[in-house]
């Protein structure tokens, strides 16, 4: 099972995207630090110099004028390994958000049937967090504290929207996917719809 959340796995599937400076990986981490935090400059450096001294990870320096040289990180096929490897394993069942996140921003790397699995997961996950929160609920009687019932509706609101999101996607993902001439089809019946 996956424990921990692994920078150096994001990294990796990041660098399947495309190549990149730690300076554009940095970067991405930052726009989505509002979901899984962002590591320091000093935790992301040691990751990719980790992953380059282990062979996932290859490194051009590429001249830059009146700038000092980048470094472009490359993800190698023992890399891609790795990274398949940990997509693979099925997330703790721990509530881990952070995880389920990076996981997400990778979709791209995992097949149709891991995504669905991952998200089934989630949902599992959720949906048990969601049933503790309920009970949990009832027993707090009115005269409890404020903080404690405002944590606990936060907390139900939480788990109801990702339910609905989580199940949403499962069932986008479930139906087949359209044919060229189906989209088409489609398309020209929105065509049609707003002119």
């Amino acid at each position: 099972m996956a424990s921990a959340v692994s920078i150096r796995h994001f990294v990796l599937g990041l660098l399947t995207q495309e190549p990149m400076s730690g300076y554009d990986v940095k970067r991405l981490f930052k726009s989505l630090n509002w979901l899984i935090d962002s590591p320091s400059f000093g935790s992301l450096y040691p990751a990719l110099h980790s992953l380059l001294e282990d062979g996932l990870v290859t490194v051009e320096v590429v001249p830059s004028q009146g700038k000092p040289p980048r470094k472009i990180y490359s993800i190698t096929p023992a890399g891609r390994e790795v990274l398949a490897e940990w997509m693979d394993q099925p997330i703790d069942s721990g509530f881990s958000l952070k995880t389920f996140v990076m996981r997400l921003a990778l979709a791209g790397s995992l097949s149709h049937t891991c995504l669905v699995e991952h998200l089934q997961q989630r949902r599992d996950q959720v949906a048990e967090h969601q049933r503790t929160l309920e009970q949990n609920a009832e027993e707090v009687d009115e005269n409890a504290d404020l903080g404690e019932r405002l944590t606990l509706d936060y907390g139900l609101a939480l788990a109801m929207a990702e339910l609905n999101w989580l199940d949403r996607a499962l069932a986008r993902l479930s139906r087949p996917p359209l044919s060229v001439e189906a989209a088409e089809a489609t398309q020209g019946d929105i065509a049609t719809l707003t002119v």
